[in-house]
């Protein structure tokens, strides 16, 4: 069985590193003020992706981001880890999408790509924590969707089953094809990049990259495998209306710098009566308890 499988990757600020400067005036993310890195829960939805292909030799798996063009090094690394290709969703008129106005976008790039079986992405991005992309791009395919999966154990008979994490347990599932997965942090980590692949991708790129570069585009005319997929809004079909600000219902009405800075410090004795004596304290004090 040869499958289909998209994978949803996007290309973050590292909100690890937040500063003063991290938010502009209009509530939008300062993404130049930030380290770009691979979503993390994305990679754990790629592992996913790359384990169905070892486990039925055929497949082929595409990643799909939205952004500008620097989000191809997100295809990169895809592709240094076993992907096949990648296509990078690039248009202005993308600019400050809410989780509504992107899942559109996504969608409408899907439906160009076609012929999917299985779309798999990360449960949520850590510069929003919505959890909402990934249901609603099924929604806008009229997909079914399984949610916070942490190992999708197999793809027969049209069905897929998925191991999920749920607050009582783990639970199995089985989905028909084709459908909508996303994964978990505790899911499996995304094995590390392959060093073959490394050589072999390490100059794709897409067109915006190359610009009027002579040596790149004759390497590229002669290495296919090295061009990378670069779709505006037009391409897909989008409905202007739909993406960017314009398509976004969601609204920063304001924004809040917290900045948590210790009052006070105590250091106590390394000995039993006093550790028990500080844990008495912060039961009556109800700090814990």
């Amino acid at each position: 069985m040869n499958l289909n499988i998209i994978v949803l990757a996007k290309q973050v600020p590292d909100t690890r590193n937040v500063g003063k400067d991290a938010m502009k005036e209009d509530g939008t993310v300062n993404r130049a003020a930030l380290p770009a890195i691979f979503n993390p829960e994305d990679l754990n939805a790629l592992e996913q992706a790359l384990r169905l292909k070892d486990m039925y030799p055929g497949s082929k798996v595409t990643i799909l981001t939205m952004g500008p063009s620097r989000a191809a090094e997100i295809i990169r690394e895809g592709l240094y880890r076993g992907a096949d290709d990648g296509v990078v969703l690039s248009d202005r008129a993308f600019a400050g999408s809410d989780t509504l106005a992107t899942s559109y976008a996504l969608s409408a790039a899907i439906k160009k790509l076609g012929n999917y079986d299985i779309i798999i992405g990360g449960r949520q991005a850590i510069d929003g924590d919505t959890a909402q992309v990934g249901p609603q791009v099924a929604e806008k395919l009229g997909l079914p969707t399984v949610t916070y999966a942490e190992e999708i154990v197999d793809a027969e008979n049209g069905k897929v089953t998925v191991k999920r994490r749920i607050e009582s347990g783990v639970e199995t599932v089985k989905a028909p094809l084709p459908l909508v997965v996303t994964v978990n942090g505790s899911a499996a980590p995304c094995r590390p990049r392959n060093a073959k692949f490394l050589q072999k991708f390490k100059y794709a790129a897409v067109p915006s990259e190359v610009g009027d570069d002579d040596k790149k585009k004759e390497l590229i005319e002669k290495r296919p495998y090295l061009n990378i997929g670069e779709w505006n809004a037009a391409y897909v079909d989008a409905d202007l209306a739909q993406c960017g600000l314009s398509g976004s219902p969601t609204k920063v009405k304001s924004i809040e710098n917290v900045v948590f800075t210790a009052k006070e410090a105590r250091k106590i004795e390394n000995t039993d009566e006093a550790i028990e004596g500080l844990i008495q304290e912060l039961f009556t004090n109800h700090t814990i308890g």
